[in-house]
């Protein structure tokens, strides 16, 4: 398969001539690496999973980075955290010699702190997601869009298995509100099970004989390696009760599929679990968006205490807002958009009309695909295709 270009490669130029240092942070296997190699082909190259690697820097921190004659890929930077300490003396030797300083990492917390201590000001932090539909139409709803998943995708079970195998080893076990691996490993398929259901920490927790609280952090383990989004609920008052409980997502709708044992489209199709699939699909794709524009991920769901929910309420341009719906279908109705309509009455009458943006029934495309189309006054629905270039 033909190398894919990125979105995030305007990010990461932009960044590498504004800042000493970019630090490009992700899920494992989102192609990190790849895409530092692929800008920066002249940079050296530097892996610190090599334990002879790691033992040269941190013998001699000062006397390595003196070897380092031009621009450098750091890879893989959680591994020698202290590494940030001298990558800061050295830009702030030279604060004029810009994109010096490539570097890569999984999304930890003990990573992001190091380098919002060390480098505030000197380096630009990005975030590389799996692919988004917007860069390959390759990306599906039963495999996601791990790059390698991508271009193997009758591999995809057995890449999936080792990529579970291998977060749990590498990253569960490095962070200490674990203690069984085993245990975590199954409280990811129950999560996958609760796949864009609201967060209820104590369902989660009993079936598994843990505390709510060790819960809790599990979940902000996931969220931090990069593999699930919360979304919160719009808070704004319109005049009713609302559920203040965030939603959770998994961001890779093949990881979805595996943990939940969906192997293929004949499974997914009959499914219970294809329209919170494909409803976190379009969860993702926003969230991709956002982050490859250069803009911080933002997502909102809507739901009151009597019933009315709308799946999602994403932030736009010029302060407005836009409503979305997602539906699995691939015949679109007007009764489908009732939740929208609803809330957008509501809207009107609280706020600023002028906030809100056509609303958009997203639903998956036809094989005789057919035009966007009006369904209901102020709603369109569009397949996820012309979404994301909608979004884009």
């Amino acid at each position: 398969m033909r190398a894919i270009p990125r979105l995030l490669e305007k990010q990461v130029k932009k960044a590498a001539r504004a800042f000493g240092a970019v630090v490009i942070t992700g899920p494992r296997r989102s192609g990190k690496t790849w895409l530092l190699r692929q800008l920066f082909p002249d940079a050296q190259y530097y892996l610190f999973e090599d334990p002879d690697l790691v033992g040269r820097f941190r013998a001699d921190p000062k006397g390595f980075l003196d070897g380092v004659t031009g621009p450098a890929v750091f890879d893989e930077i959680q591994n020698v955290p202290e590494i940030f300490n001298f990558v800061r003396s050295r830009i702030d030797a030279a604060p004029r010699k810009k994109g010096a300083w490539l570097m890569t990492g999984s999304q930890e917390s003990a990573l992001m702190q190091n380098v919002t201590e060390s480098m505030a000001g000197r380096a630009a932090i990005l975030q590389l997601l799996p692919l988004s539909l917007a860069e390959t139409s390759r990306v599906s709803l039963l495999h996601g869009g791990y790059p390698e998943v991508v271009a193997h995708p009758g591999n995809a079970n057995m890449w999936f298995a080792s990529y579970v195998q291998t977060y749990l080893e590498r990253d569960v076990r490095g962070a200490s509100a674990v203690q069984s691996l085993a245990t975590f490993r199954r409280f990811m398929s129950l999560l996958a099970i609760r796949h864009g259901a609201m967060l209820n920490m104590s369902e989660l927790a009993a079936p598994l004989g843990v505390s709510v609280p060790t819960v809790s952090r599990w979940v902000d383990v996931l969220e931090t390696s990069g593999l699930i989004q919360r979304v919160p609920p719009y808070y704004e008052n319109f005049g009713k009760r609302l559920v203040k409980t965030p939603k959770i997502y998994w961001l890779d709708a093949g990881l979805a599929c595996h943990l939940l044992g969906i192997q293929t489209t004949a499974e997914l199709e009959r499914s219970p679990f294809l329209g919170s699939l494909f409803e976190g699909m379009v969860a993702s794709e926003i969230v991709k968006s956002q982050i490859n524009s250069g803009r911080r991920a933002e997502l909102y769901y809507f739901r009151d205490q009597q019933g009315l929910e709308v799946d999602f309420i994403v932030p736009a341009t010029g302060g407005t807002f836009m409503l979305v719906e997602a539906k699995a279908t691939r015949t679109p109705t007007t009764a489908m958009a009732k939740p929208m309509l609803s809330l957008a009455s509501a809207w009107s009458a609280h706020q600023h009309a002028n906030k809100l943006r056509p609303s958009i029934l997203v639903h998956r495309p036809a094989k005789t695909a057919a035009p966007s189309n009006a369904i209901a006054p102020g709603c369109k629905a569009m397949h996820i295709g012309e979404f994301i270039d909608y979004i884009g």
